[in-house]
């Protein structure tokens, strides 16, 4: 890594969510930190599956005429999105993924397309989310960014990083406008999805690293995002994903402790 007095004077510019690379995290003195599981989740415990239907981790086919709607609904889904992989049937998997497991609570919804204000380098630019989790009418909780390697776009990461830093800014905003206090941090839970396989990220966003963001400026305090990424115990085909029904248990038992995990940080901003 660069001397923090080389940092200080780099040339940094006014770009969009959808245009951060890993140069943004040199620029702005962010780290990404790998971190396993027991780790990341502050849990032990394997989450149950018991209240899912058992055809939604065992069948290997949505055309099985013995399925219920909502199963077959989600694995036309699962298989839309590993074998027709275009960039919409990702994002539908994904809303179906945090539908299916009760992300939209009481006041929560699954909204794709989101578009969040970033004030950046003295300007306002977009970050573009792919699928997010707003408690309505006006705070986002979760962002998800589809990991666009596939497509030959990569740096998912940095995009997911930068739409955090503009939910924090956004949240702040509209806390402003409601009469509250604006916060100094918020750890914003986020997820990656490379096709049907889910990596989770929590961001603590500070107002240090928020101001550095908007006025172009090398922040003295590091960043430290907490990354946990989802690996099966032995060899799949990476592309192939949840369509391994295996995987999948693993993978939906990790989106189901990251939605605990996750409450955890987003209450402190709803309150």
């Amino acid at each position: 890594m660069q001397p923090p007095a080389i940092m200080a004077q780099a040339t940094r510019s006014a770009k969009s969510g959808s245009n951060w690379t890993d140069a943004e995290f040199l620029n702005y003195n962010i780290s990404i930190m790998p971190t396993s599981p027991a780790a990341f989740f502050q849990s032990s415990e394997d989450p149950s599956l018991d209240h899912l239907d058992p055809a939604i981790l065992t069948s290997h086919n949505s055309e099985d005429p013995n399925l219920s709607d909502p199963t077959e609904d989600y694995l036309g889904y699962l298989e839309l999105a590993t074998y027709n992989v275009r960039e919409f049937a990702i994002d539908d998997f994904a809303v179906a993924t945090l539908r299916l497991l009760g992300f939209n609570e009481r006041h929560t919804i699954v909204a794709t397309h989101y578009t969040i204000p970033l004030a950046i380098c003295g300007e306002t630019r977009d970050a573009q989310t792919d699928v997010c989790l707003m408690h309505l009418p006006t705070t986002v909780l979760l962002v998800l960014v589809r990991d666009r390697t596939l497509f030959n776009k990569p740096n998912a990461e940095a995009h997911v990083v930068a739409e955090a830093i503009a939910t924090f800014q956004f949240n702040n905003t509209k806390r402003l406008e409601r009469g509250q206090d604006v916060l100094d941090v918020m750890t914003i839970p986020c997820i990656t999805m490379f096709g049907t396989t889910p990596t989770f990220y929590l961001v603590p966003v500070t107002r240090e690293l928020s101001d550095a963001v908007k006025t172009g400026q090398y922040p003295t305090s590091q960043t430290q995002v907490l990354k946990c990424v989802t690996t099966a115990g032995y060899p799949i085909q990476v592309r192939k994903g949840m369509v391994d029904t295996e995987f999948r248990k693993l993978c939906l038992k990790r989106f189901i402790a990251f939605k605990s995990l996750a409450r955890g940080y987003w209450q402190q901003f709803l309150a």
